[in-house]
């Protein structure tokens, strides 16, 4: 049953993973299918351990299927082939399941996301990917309910899925094609980094580190920005709604603190660490005329009191 993981699909699991301008962390999944057998990233591992870590699980394709139609909770835990395996599939293993593709991948690019978090940067990546294979899916909470948001756009032909304030999905019928289309959309989507001052000294915190991500604390843009929201699941996952500037009752894990850096708590994990460095990198790229679209209060109160996120969120406490 293993055979379907095969090097090539390994390979270019790791180099999705081990590139911190397409997957961050824990964040990303990758699968391989064969009939009703599928292959997918299980909950709260890394893309990047995908040579050397048994990372995937696998399941019951048709069984995934039929959760995605709302014959179950969308969890998929259920539809584990090996019994004594005590990895969680994906909590995005319904739509790798339902999109029929031999692969599929699933990354949050940086330069999808300084797209995608846009409304002007949606209209040009539309430009842009003129002429490819691709749909535009409005944010939903990861699972199933994205899962039907996906399913209600694509066709048969669909191979590029550009998820609103998310990230990218592409497949194909061999691990070549599909890395293959995602080279393509990167190519296509990359930005360059916007010039900004040379990082000023700023003052220590007990309890906490400044990082070098502290630029952000300097550019009252992207200061206000970084304050005003979250852009993405994965940040209110790891890092909580937006980014506060006092260190309260609530016990975030970073902060930013206008004129002074940003600060991550001495204790954080590399899963927050490389949350910190998606939002710079993602930032530092959005051109002056755009403007970026947070998820709101309402999507980030349902990540956060979601049980699939909270496994994730202990998994990844780990490292």
């Amino acid at each position: 049953m293993d055979d379907l993981l095969s090097p090539a699909f390994r390979a270019l699991s790791a180099r999705l993973g081990q590139d911190p301008l397409r997957v961050q962390g824990p964040g990303g999944n990758t699968s391989i299918k064969s009939g009703d057998v599928m292959w997918i990233k299980a909950s709260g591992t890394e893309l990047a351990d995908a040579v050397t870590h048994p990372i995937f699980v696998a399941v019951d394709r048709d069984a995934a299927k039929a959760e995605a139609a709302e014959a179950g909770d969308g969890s998929c835990k259920a539809t584990v082939l090996d019994p004594t395996n005590d990895l969680r599939p994906s909590i995005e293993t319904t739509f790798h399941a339902a999109l029929d593709w031999q692969v599929v991948a699933h990354t949050h690019s940086i330069a999808v996301l300084v797209h995608a978090i846009s409304p002007e940067g949606r209209r040009i990546a539309a430009g842009k990917l003129a002429g490819l294979p691709v749909v535009f899916v409005p944010y939903a909470k990861p699972g199933l309910p994205l899962t039907q948001e996906i399913l209600a756009r694509v066709t048969d032909e669909t191979q590029i899925i550009i998820l609103e304030n998310h990230g990218l999905i592409c497949t194909g019928n061999t691990v070549e094609e599909t890395a293959r289309i995602m080279d393509e959309v990167e190519d296509r989507l990359a930005m360059p980094v916007l010039d900004h001052p040379p990082l000023p000294d700023g003052p220590q915190m007990p309890g906490f580190e400044r990082v070098s991500e502290s630029w952000m604390a300097f550019d009252q843009r992207i200061c206000d920005m970084a304050r005003a929201g979250s852009y993405y699941p994965d940040h209110v996952v790891f890092l909580g709604p937006a980014l506060p500037s006092t260190d309260n009752a609530g016990d975030p894990p970073a902060l930013l603190v206008p004129d002074k850096g940003v600060y991550l708590r001495a204790r954080a994990t590399s899963s927050q660490r490389a949350m910190i460095r998606c939002l710079s990198d993602c930032l530092s790229r959005l051109p002056a005329d755009w403007r970026a679209t947070p998820i709101g209060t309402t999507a980030e109160a349902a990540l956060l009191n979601w049980d699939a996120e909270k496994y994730r969120q202990a998994l990844a406490a780990r490292s």
